[in-house]
């Protein structure tokens, strides 16, 4: 009888079962899976409500503002657009009340701009020093910040009105003929100044605080020992390590002088105070907005106008950012040569 000889190959063992998991495997599992979303979700979830809205009070509005730019629209058919291309931008381009707007918003702001952060810079030093009620001299100084605008802006009005008002009688005392401030083109903008100068000298002035707080004693202790004294401790040491404070505030008070609306509007207020005086002596870029926007209707200039303050503010930053950029140059080679 032949029989045959099973061989190795043959034998095919039954496939293996598939472990089940245990139950605190699963949740372990599920856990370090809901822990790696949570670290790599939970982020974008803090910062989400910020973009939210920025996206909805500040880009959309952006956005519509240079849709709006491009065509003929006013201020009572918003249904009714038509399209106009760079029509409006070049209109203002060559409109000169525009570029008067321009230049007597850029010397507003250079006038009101230097003394403010100067004037800070003194205060933040001497409430630097160990004072008695120091807490009580800062609030002071803070508190022309939290005036409003149209408050400080009407009581100057009545400092600077040619008749009758307190500087006026105050030059009168002293010899000199009365001015009228909002006719003259420089003297307009002086008045102007001192009421920016008036409101934020004592909010650049905390910041500057702030910062000399942070300077190490160890820089004025090794000045000290070297004979400095206190004004050359304030001109070597203060300064140096102020520098990307200064340059803070001057990017924040140059964007703030952009936006100088209420100040104009209100020193003589009025017909006069909404167009810039009566030879737009003082007419800012956001009265020539407004001119446009709301006193004659014509949103699509309007827009156009917004439009280009904001390319002067992009403007502005980049060359600040460059002065920034070339500051921290030379600081970099002044350490390196010092190191050598």
């Amino acid at each position: 009888m032949a029989t045959t000889t099973p061989t190795r190959d043959a034998y095919v063992p039954p496939p293996r079962r598939p472990q089940k998991e245990k139950p605190s495997e699963r949740r372990q599992l599920w856990r370090s899976r809901l822990w790696r979303f949570d670290d790599k979700a939970s982020p974008y979830a803090y910062i989400a409500p910020f973009f939210l809205v920025f996206g909805a009070f500040g880009l959309y509005p952006l956005l519509y503002t240079g849709w709006i730019a491009l065509h003929r629209v006013s201020m009572t058919g918003l249904d009714s657009m038509e399209w106009v291309g760079w029509e409006n931008f070049d209109k203002i381009l060559h409109d000169p009340e525009f570029w008067t707007s321009v230049s007597n918003t850029f010397l507003i702001g250079v006038i009101s701009t230097v003394p403010q952060l100067l004037m800070a810079l003194g205060i933040a030093h001497l409430l630097n020093y160990r004072l008695r009620a120091s807490t009580f001299w800062r609030t002071i100084i803070l508190t022309p910040y939290a005036t409003s605008v149209a408050s400080a802006a009407l009581v100057f009005a009545l400092v600077f009105r040619a008749d009758g008002g307190l500087l006026n009688w105050t030059l009168g005392l002293v010899g000199f003929d009365p001015v009228n401030w909002a006719n003259g083109h420089w003297t307009s903008k002086l008045a102007i100044s001192v009421i920016v100068i008036w409101r934020w000298t004592g909010y650049n002035a905390l910041i500057y605080l702030a910062a000399m707080q942070a300077v190490p004693n160890d820089l004025y202790e090794a000045a000290s020992l070297d004979g400095a004294s206190r004004w050359q401790q304030f001109l070597k040491v203060t300064i140096p390590s102020l520098r990307p404070t200064i340059l803070f505030t001057i990017v924040i008070s140059t964007i703030g002088s952009m936006q100088l609306f209420g100040e104009p509007l209100l020193l003589e207020g009025g017909t006069l105070g909404a167009t810039g005086g009566n030879e737009n002596q003082y007419e800012t870029l956001s009265i020539y907005l407004y001119n446009y926007g709301w006193n004659l209707g014509h949103l699509g200039p309007a827009a156009a106008v917004a439009w280009a303050m904001l390319a002067l503010l992009l403007l502005i930053a980049a060359v600040n950012w460059l002065i920034g950029r070339a500051v921290r140059t030379s600081d970099s080679a002044v350490r390196r040569g010092a190191t050598r």
